[in-house]
């Protein structure tokens, strides 16, 4: 994806990682944007650039419906204790097994609903992602197919409704266009 280039990630990672060490507290960072502008691409990045676990919402909402459940998961789940979160079976629509995750250890949050008025307080960095909506449609139904493209609608919607709430970009740090 174009626009993710090492120099940024380093960069993004330094910046984290100089916030955690000031404050003397945990590297916590969030990436968020809608559906295809990039997150666990860039998620990815960072949380190997800074030998972070990583959470993928994608694996927390809890089905179609899901996306104000896993922001809460966010903040009372991975970043609260016991730190984890409760696994969602896509294929049998159902909760699957809980994944703990190490609270003394760094972590990068990526996914919709990552960024919050609750979880902001909590990170040492806050990112947003943009891109348009035919690139965004392009990467998001590249990557998942049919079974996003019947969903699309019914997800946009709760992207739209969690960011009018919330207000993400506002939150962030940095905002990237990808």
């Amino acid at each position: 994806m174009a626009g993710l280039g090492d120099s940024l990630v380093e960069g993004l990672a330094a910046a984290a990682a100089g916030v955690a060490t000031a404050s003397g507290t945990r590297l916590v960072v969030l990436v968020d944007g809608r559906s295809g502008t990039g997150k666990t691409t860039l998620g990815g990045s960072l949380a190997d650039r800074l030998g972070a676990q990583i959470v993928h919402l994608d694996d927390v909402y809890p089905g179609w419906d899901g996306l104000q459940a896993a922001a809460e998961a966010v903040v009372h789940d991975v970043l609260g204790e016991p730190s984890g979160y409760r696994r969602w079976d896509w294929g049998s629509s159902r909760p699957a097994r809980w994944v703990a995750v190490d609270p003394e250890q760094p972590i990068v949050i990526e996914g919709c609903g990552a960024l919050s008025e609750a979880s902001a307080p909590l990170a040492s960095l806050r990112v947003w992602l943009e891109a348009d909506d035919d690139t965004r449609w392009e990467r998001a139904i590249g990557r998942d197919g049919d079974s996003f493209a019947r969903e699309w609608d019914r997800w946009a919607a709760q992207e739209a409704a969690f960011i009018a709430a919330e207000r993400p970009a506002e939150l962030a740090d940095v905002l990237l266009r990808t």
